[in-house]
């Protein structure tokens, strides 16, 4: 037995020592312009012959305007054709030098990622193929109708999910006319209509150097990155920077929102508007989160209504800060007949948080573990290239990295509950439950009453990381 717990130990402080060393290398933020005025942020990361790079656009749903789903539709045409290449001429040249290009687009911003060897025999004709894309899609109507087609038959599966469901109607009632309600994913209706003119007029107007930034991690040396990130944006029209999306309006009130669906379980949502990324108040946000339900099954929302009462197999909150002020959100999934429990534990169990704060040895426990798995975090070029692109998307300070542990390291207890109590009203929340067959006519009703106090919670969005969120 001693034998064993001196091997436990020894593992435990080897495991410590790692991460203390990982801690003391994480790496320095390099940060320059293109000859085109693009900002890049770079990371040398010179392990690995590999090399991650992350090009983001201020184009995701947010710019649909009057047309939900452009944005995704023009992002996933990217990669369907460019100049006089199909989409299997493309395919086809990442293939033959081991490159991986992956699309996105989510609210706040439109992303082409590429990874490739560092050898400039792969990686010269993988970073041509994107630029050309990039510059030079040509949008052909059989592709248009083909990804049309394919948004389509997604927006069905949807409509299939509950927790999509509840995803989508907890984002309109938050947000309501502000662009951030508006469906990325589109609707029926908007799709068809959405011609290809639409499409070419989107990307000419948000895929330009003044909209874009460049994240590159991997096996190069400065001037090497530099030659990189001209080759991939360098040819891109200059344009017009965009605005911020405009600010969001607090909550005013609770609404309930009941969607009948024939489903065991019912998925609940709780949330209300939270912060920004860059609002200051967010790493105190963060480190008081972790407790209450970003910490697994240790958190006190798992704890209330798993552990002490089995109405859920889990139950965690999360803020999913964008470039203006993203949703706080609690998530929980329950048998239709516990629901109105489950949500009055997770109203109350908030309500308490609140206003008590957490515990001092909680919020200890929290920090240990957010700070201690950080390095941890941060280990591959992929997650590298995430944070790195997060960084730059919003603006981030270039020493984010390395003071992200002494800035979390120095957060107080008072000024944890002082930041909750300033962004987090339990009273005003949204609350959407999609589950059981609920009468249709009760949809959706304001709440005239706060919920309780007393003592005793794709499909939904995952906890957001210390670097950024799923939100963006």
């Amino acid at each position: 037995m001693f034998h064993r717990k001196s091997l436990l130990s020894g593992l435990l402080g080897t495991a410590l020592l790692l991460v203390s060393s990982l801690a003391q290398a994480i790496p320095e933020i390099h940060n320059w312009h293109t000859t085109n005025g693009v900002p890049v942020y770079f990371i040398a990361a010179r392990e690995l012959p590999m090399v991650d790079a992350q090009i983001l656009f201020g184009a995701g749903s947010v710019r649909d305007g009057t047309q939900p789903g452009l944005a995704k539709l023009t992002n996933g045409l990217l990669e369907e054709g460019a100049g006089d290449w199909s989409a299997d001429t493309i395919a086809d040249r990442l293939d033959q030098v081991g490159a991986q290009l992956e699309t996105d687009s989510r609210r706040d911003a439109a992303l082409v990622s590429l990874r490739s060897l560092s050898d400039p025999r792969y990686l010269q004709p993988a970073v041509e193929t994107v630029a050309r894309l990039l510059k030079e899609p040509t949008f052909a109507p059989e592709a248009i109708e083909r990804v049309r087609q394919q948004m389509l038959t997604a927006l069905q599966e949807r409509d299939q999910s509950p927790g999509a469901i509840a995803q989508d109607a907890f984002f309109k009632a938050l947000y309501g006319e502000h662009p951030y309600g508006s469906p990325p994913n589109g609707t029926a209706a908007s799709l068809n209509a959405i011609a290809r003119a639409d499409i070419q007029n989107f990307h000419r107007r948000y895929y330009s150097a003044a909209n874009a930034v460049v994240a590159i991690v991997g096996d190069l040396d400065r001037p090497a990155a530099e030659q990189l990130a001209n080759a991939l944006v360098g040819g891109l029209p200059k344009g017009e920077a965009v605005s911020p999306p405009p600010p969001v309006q607090p909550l005013t009130h609770s609404q309930t929102i009941r969607i009948p669906h024939p489903s065991s379980q019912s998925h609940i949502l709780i949330g209300q508007i939270g912060v920004r990324r860059a609002d200051p108040d967010y790493y105190a946000l963060y480190l008081g989160n972790h407790v209450l339900g970003g910490n697994g099954l240790v958190s006190e929302l798992s704890q209330e209504i798993r552990e002490k009462r089995g109405l859920a197999y889990g139950a965690y909150s999360a803020f999913l800060p964008m470039q203006q002020a993203g949703p706080f959100l609690i998530n929980l999934q329950t048998r239709n007949d516990q629901a109105d429990t489950a949500l009055q534990v997770a109203q109350t169990t908030l309500h308490q948080f609140t206003a008590n704060g957490p515990a001092p040895e909680a919020l200890e426990e929290a920090r240990q573990n957010i700070t201690g798995g950080f390095a941890l975090d941060l280990a591959g070029n992929g997650k590298l290239a995430n944070y790195l692109g997060l960084i730059a998307f919003n603006g981030l300070p270039l020493d984010y990295l390395q003071t992200f542990i002494a800035t979390m390291n120095g957060i107080s207890l008072e000024q944890v509950k002082t930041a909750w109590q300033r962004h987090i009203q339990p009273e005003r929340q949204i609350v959407v439950i999609v589950g059981g067959e609920q009468d249709a006519s009760a949809a959706s009703k304001p709440d005239s009453t706060p919920a309780p106090a007393t003592s005793k919670p794709d499909n939904a969005p995952t906890p957001a990381t210390p670097a950024g969120s799923s939100g963006t």
